[in-house]
């Protein structure tokens, strides 16, 4: 394992931390998608690119853009 593998893994175990430790719905759907972002940089770095799109569509963008769209609704926003 390198430094590099390091580095990510310990990102996404920080980030991971950050989503659970979050109590405010907006910050932890930003911190979601971040965590989403370094999940995708694992993917990559451990040579799997089409993993790594995949998380970057689904958990980096459409996962946060759920919950804020949640959020707008609850909070009385437009639809």
């Amino acid at each position: 394992m390198t430094i590099l593998h390091v580095v990510v893994l310990s990102l996404v175990a920080i980030s991971g931390l950050g989503v659970v430790l979050t109590r405010d719905p907006l910050s932890q759907a930003i911190t979601a998608g971040l965590h989403g972002l370094f999940l995708a940089i694992v993917f990559f770095v451990f040579q799997a690119p089409d993993v790594a799109l995949s998380a970057i569509v689904v958990s980096a963008v459409a996962l946060p853009a759920m919950i804020l769209f949640a959020i707008a609704k609850v909070r009385g926003g437009h639809g």
